[in-house]
């Protein structure tokens, strides 16, 4: 039976003591998983560690930890495979991050993860008075919502948020995941209300810096950043909302210019997205100014192309994928299709259509 070495980060805050490393080694088939080994090491060695599990089969998602710096579930995830993705062969298992540690892997949920997900009134808010009996909805109506709904709420996406590391006040991952759960549903009447809120919030969803750790570490599929993306699409597209960061007018920049050169302009992404004749944007460009002056004293801006920006040769090929882009606009749900997978390659199970959906 294979032989693997466990080393678990310790810390109780009532005995004064500072976190700590502790190493133990476990004898188990290398199926098992790395929360049987951290439950063996409390049934033979310490009951004393502190650990979260229910269910064992990645549905309750309470085991949420570290394995070799990344959030994982502990229940979903095989001694083999955390091993093989380890340095020096030894299994780290720490707390998730960005949340208070109450007790070695045990972690303050109530503190940040669910204090955001309230924050984004996570119920329905129809309009009208209720009808007699369930309100009824076409299962096609309900499929843009359901790749967020498949969140378990295990607090991954939240550890390994490197937003929320800089900006501990940002709405987060998940809660804006469950935002777009509401704002996606046919039922919902507040929708243009609830993206303006999360919007003009200067920690809302324009605060997302896309660095994909929630779409990495998420054991559903959920992909909390490409909801974080639809939302902005719906609030640009639907509602035309600009936002206090200048997060829309970055957005826009952006892709204009990648449009017409085919290479960024970051001098013009600048002045675009601040807007250099509005009072605000001067403002912004003034504070600016010194990381310019620094990027000259370093020789990474010369004044040749601080003025001029050279097109991308063969930009046309640039430009065909955007008119592509915008001829196909609509969104296709990867969650429900599979990878690989189109709307006309899809088969209704069972030949039978869609039930409505409750």
């Amino acid at each position: 039976m294979p032989d693997y070495a466990l080393r678990i980060r310790r810390y109780d805050p009532e005995s004064g003591r500072p976190p700590y490393w502790a190493d133990f080694q476990v004898e188990l088939d290398d199926h098992r998983s790395v929360l049987d080994g951290i439950l063996d090491v409390k049934d033979r060695e310490d009951g004393s560690i502190g650990i979260r599990c229910s269910c064992q089969a990645a549905i309750c998602g309470s085991c949420g930890v570290r394995v070799n710096g990344q959030a994982k579930l502990a229940c979903n995830t095989k001694l083999r495979d955390a091993q093989a993705g380890s340095d020096d062969g030894v299994i780290t298992v720490e707390p998730m991050g960005n949340m208070p540690v109450l007790k070695d892997l045990i972690v303050n949920m109530d503190a940040v993860h669910w204090k955001k997900v309230q924050r984004i009134v996570p119920w329905l808010l129809p309009e009208g008075e209720p009808p007699e009996r369930e309100y009824v909805v076409p299962a096609e109506s309900m499929i843009d919502v359901t790749q967020s709904m498949a969140c378990i709420h295990c607090g991954a996406c939240v550890s390994d948020c490197l937003s929320m590391e800089v900006d501990p006040l940002f709405i987060g991952p998940a809660a804006l995941a469950k935002a777009y759960r509401f704002v996606g549903d046919p039922r919902d009447a507040q929708t243009e209300q609830r993206l303006r809120d999360l919007a003009e919030d200067p920690h809302g969803i324009y605060d997302c810096t896309h660095c994909f750790n929630c779409v990495e570490v998420c054991p559903k599929g959920v992909a909390p950043m490409d909801q974080i993306m639809r939302l902005r699409r719906r609030a640009t597209r639907d509602f035309e909302i600009s936002d206090p960061n200048n997060g829309r007018r970055h957005e826009e920049s952006f892709t204009k210019i990648i449009q017409k050169k085919g290479l960024l302009d970051e001098r013009k992404l600048l002045q675009d997205s601040f807007g250099a004749l509005r009072p605000q944007g001067q403002l912004q460009l003034l504070r600016s100014l010194p990381t310019g002056l620094r990027g000259f004293a370093r020789g990474k801006i010369s004044p040749r192309t601080a003025l001029f920006h050279e097109r991308l040769e063969g930009v046309e090929n640039v430009q065909r994928i955007y008119e592509h882009a915008e001829g196909h606009a609509e969104e296709i749900n990867m969650y429900i299709l599979g990878e690989g997978e189109t709307e006309d390659e899809k088969e209704p199970a069972m030949g039978e259509p869609p039930e409505p959906a409750t």
